[in-house]
């Protein structure tokens, strides 16, 4: 599979260092670069890229916007965040205007890799860590609910798929999950590839705020 990715970043030399790492890995194609959101815009438009690899803090068009209007726009083309903290509001923001995940500027080159390859599949990308740390950040944002609410897809769930649903809100990967039930990597993954459609949802990031949205899972 060849992954067509746009940069999306307003500092040159960073999106120079983007363009090095991609593009020394088998099957990634930088297809352009844009310093703004509105240059973003155009790019996309232009090329489909599979991924867009977006800054969120940039002048003009930031990239919370941006997004929004690709996730709206452009479905083909997924957005990963890339953000200096783990708890930039900018970073939340942009996962609820439908960024597919996000990553520290600061990853790995093999993180970033994964990361695009990953948002490429369909799936989502929010490291463990960070998942649980973004939850703790926001926990004052969340509803106060002691149990789960009425909302109906989550009746659509086996008790099987709704305990993997809760180990990836408490941030679990798959093997971390696979650990906790007894079950095999494999399984936790064919499970997670039905909650999805079942929940209506486009990726792991979104199964992760609607299960903490609904109080299926409460902050610590």
């Amino acid at each position: 599979m060849n992954v067509r990715v746009l940069l999306v970043d307003d500092q040159p030399l960073l999106r120079m260092g983007f363009r090095l790492v991609l593009e020394a890995q088998p099957g990634l194609t930088v297809v352009g670069e844009a310093g703004d959101g509105l240059e973003a815009l155009q790019l996309v438009a232009e090329h489909s890229p599979d991924v867009v690899l977006m800054d969120v803090r940039m002048p003009g068009m930031d990239g919370i916007e941006a997004t929004q209007y690709i996730a709206e726009r452009h479905g083909g083309s997924r957005v990963l965040i890339l953000t200096t903290f783990d708890l930039d509001d900018y970073a939340f923001a942009a996962l609820r205007a439908g960024a597919a995940g996000f990553l520290l500027k600061n990853a790995q080159p093999a993180e970033l890799v994964a990361g695009i390859r990953t948002i490429a599949e369909g799936d989502g990308v929010v490291a463990p860590r960070m998942t649980r740390r973004l939850i703790e950040a926001f926990a004052h944002r969340l509803p106060d609910r002691s149990g789960t609410t009425a909302d109906p897809r989550l009746d659509r769930l086996t008790d099987r798929e709704r305990q993997v649903l809760i180990e990836m809100a408490r941030g679990c990967s798959n093997a971390e999950i696979a650990g906790t039930l007894g079950l095999s990597e494999a399984t936790i993954k064919t499970h997670v590839s039905r909650i999805l459609p079942k929940l209506g949802l486009r990726d792991r990031v979104q199964a992760v705020v609607l299960a903490y949205q609904t109080g299926l899972v409460r902050p610590a």
